[in-house]
């Protein structure tokens, strides 16, 4: 029984698994404090189809795919916040129009040429199998990234997600902030590609900080305790991975989904409204019962 328990821990790249599994849900947790209490929970879906575009065009531009996806993926992200600025089609639709289309290039890309990189399941769903030093440098690069941004410009950052308006007039430049968050957010999703894949990406950025929404008030605590619970996530989907032969990202989502079905039962109505009233509070000014620390 210990032995089969202990099984995986004999395969290096099963510890390599884990280890980008903990630092890519720590940074999709952590980013999905900002992704939800923005009601962009739609955007981690359509920028991780748009990054997947990116991450089949550049090799053949001749660009490491590093710099072409995390790019391509940028460029995405400020398209649709400049086609939602104007007003002239809605957020939503600006999203499925940009990142399909890219995904539909990616599709294609990958169809006719191929790729030398992952199999196109396991960037559609994650895998275990194929990570390397390169990927979790990549991972705990950007993950220090996210969290030294989010520490010196917690108070910018806190404030345009709450009050975007009152923020733009106080000084605070929304424009930057935004920027700064679809960077981050870009490069994230392209990081954790490989371990988590295309289509759940918006599962592990929505559900860490649902369930930490469900049972605290404080911004500063839905920081870290998304954090936290996103890791543990993916250190026991990817451990549970190897044991069920399914793909990593999904094993990561069922796990972040039954801590979600748990922490529902134990609250139950009440997380749900507390998750409600945050949404509500969005575009509220900050001085709206939100406790910061």
């Amino acid at each position: 029984m210990i032995d089969t328990l202990l099984e995986p821990f004999q395969y290096q790249f099963v510890v390599n698994g884990i280890y980008a599994a903990v630092l890519a849900g720590a940074l999709c947790g952590l980013l999905g404090v900002f992704i939800t209490l923005r009601g962009m929970s739609y955007i981690g879906h359509g920028l991780s189809h748009a990054v997947f575009g990116g991450y089949a065009a550049a090799p053949l531009l001749g660009v490491p795919i590093v710099l072409g996806a995390g790019a391509w993926g940028l460029a995405s992200a400020l398209l649709i916040n400049a086609v939602a600025r104007s007003r002239r089609i809605g957020a939503d639709a600006a999203i499925g129009v940009v990142t399909t289309a890219s995904f539909a290039l990616g599709v294609a890309l990958l169809t006719r040429f191929g790729t030398k990189g992952p199999a196109f399941d396991a960037l559609l769903f994650g895998s275990i199998n194929g990570v390397e030093r390169s990927d979790l440098l990549l991972l705990a690069v950007v993950l220090a990234f996210a969290v030294a941004l989010f520490t010196v410009l917690y108070r910018q950052f806190l404030f345009t997600t709450f009050d975007p308006d009152v923020a733009d007039v106080s000084g605070v430049s929304v424009r930057r902030m935004d920027a700064l968050l679809m960077l981050v957010l870009s490069v994230s999703i392209l990081a954790t590609l490989k371990i988590i894949g295309v289509t759940l990406v918006a599962a592990t950025l929505v559900i860490p900080a649902v369930v930490v929404r469900m049972l605290t008030d404080s911004f500063s605590r839905m920081l870290w305790c998304s954090a936290l619970l996103g890791g543990a996530a993916g250190a026991v989907g990817m451990y549970l991975s190897y044991h069920l032969e399914i793909p990593s990202g999904t094993t990561i989502v069922l796990v972040n989904a039954a801590v979600f079905a748990l922490v529902l039962a134990v609250t139950g109505v009440k997380g749900l409204r507390r998750t409600g009233g945050r949404n509500e509070h969005v575009n509220q000014p900050v001085v709206a019962p939100v406790v910061v620390a």
